[in-house]
């Protein structure tokens, strides 16, 4: 399966010199500027990048092996800033045009860690997505053992914008927890709570119900510290066993099953983030309609969920019901 870097650790080594994917050979003339058409300088690893074709740690490695010019000349260090008149060429081909970013949705099953590579050598999130996808970082990160939504994107910029808790989107929740708690309890949580020297933030919870044992909660949190809600229920008493995330702010999980994503569209993603955000990732720029890209074997096409290849079974690319055949008239 394919990796992909999620711009949080470490990628691969540095390879020998290769053609770039085909993927990434989308360019505008031949005058394709290294800054990505705009005249605000920016690092050389930041640029390549954002033009799609790895990580900034692997982009550095990539000059540190040689790989990377700026106006005909081979750089060996990183600390460099690019504008739209440098020439930037990799692997012997000018660095492709920066496309606006791109979001889905994807539901992270269980057993997966959101990272690109683990030392543990457990699976992880970024060899089992759906083949159609480019190469994307996830917005923040859900643990091995959690499930539900994980936003996806083509520029990590983005992605840092929207994890910060200053952004202001709730997450939300829904947690099966072994034990009792009643709702008093839980209400303490609105003002925040400090547990092993760690502040917390304000927190929303509701008790939906009890199963034998197990309590169903549903938790509402914009700061998405390491582990928080398994910590914030264990100072209470709790030991969750299953946690799933049903929304990031205004997107949510919906009808997606485990293994699938499903893109946002541009212009609601645009009424998301506002218009001055927008237009710092290029999201206002007029949008060219192409048609929908086959996906490798012949699957379905990018518009509706996709699946990875370990999950076998077919979806409808909507929720929708098929209509029934109309009976002819006599």
């Amino acid at each position: 399966m394919r990796k992909r870097a999620t711009g949080q650790d470490g990628g691969s080594p540095a390879q020998p010199k290769r053609s770039l994917p085909a993927s990434a050979r989308k360019r505008s003339a031949a005058s394709t500027d290294g800054a990505g058409g705009t005249n605000e300088k920016m690092r050389i690893a930041k640029a390549i990048a954002r033009a799609g074709l790895c990580s900034r740690r692997d982009a550095e490695r990539w000059i540190a092996a040689g790989r990377v010019s700026v106006n005909g000349q081979t750089i060996a260090l990183p600390a460099l800033d690019i504008g739209a008149d440098d020439k930037v060429v990799v692997d012997g081909q000018p660095l492709p045009e920066v496309e606006p970013a791109q979001l889905w949705r994807y539901y992270k099953p269980r057993g997966l860690v959101t990272t690109h590579r683990d030392p543990q050598g457990r699976p992880t999130v970024f060899d089992n997505l759906p083949e159609e996808l480019p190469r994307v970082v996830s917005i923040g990160r859900l643990d091995f053992n959690t499930e539900g939504l994980l936003l996806l994107t083509t520029d990590g910029s983005l992605a840092r914008h929207i994890e910060l808790p200053s952004t202001g989107w709730l997450r939300r929740y829904r947690v099966r927890a072994h034990g009792r708690v009643t709702q008093e309890a839980l209400d303490t949580l609105k003002d925040g709570a400090v547990i092993d020297g760690v502040n917390y933030g304000p927190i929303e919870a509701a008790l939906d119900s009890m199963q034998g044992g197990n309590c169903w909660l549903s938790i509402g949190l914009r700061e998405g510290k390491n582990r928080e809600v398994r910590k914030i229920l264990a100072n209470l008493g709790l030991e969750v066993n299953r946690l799933i995330r049903v929304s990031f702010g205004p997107f949510q999980l919906l009808s997606l099953k485990p293994g699938e994503a499903e893109p946002v569209k541009r212009r609601v993603l645009v009424d998301q983030l506002g218009r001055d955000v927008s237009a710092q990732f290029g999201l206002d720029a007029p949008q060219t309609l192409k048609p929908a890209r086959k996906p490798r074997g012949g699957g379905r096409t990018s518009s509706g969920p996709m699946r990875t290849k370990a999950d076998g079974a077919k979806t409808d690319r909507t929720n929708r019901p098929r209509s029934k055949p109309s009976k002819p008239k006599r």
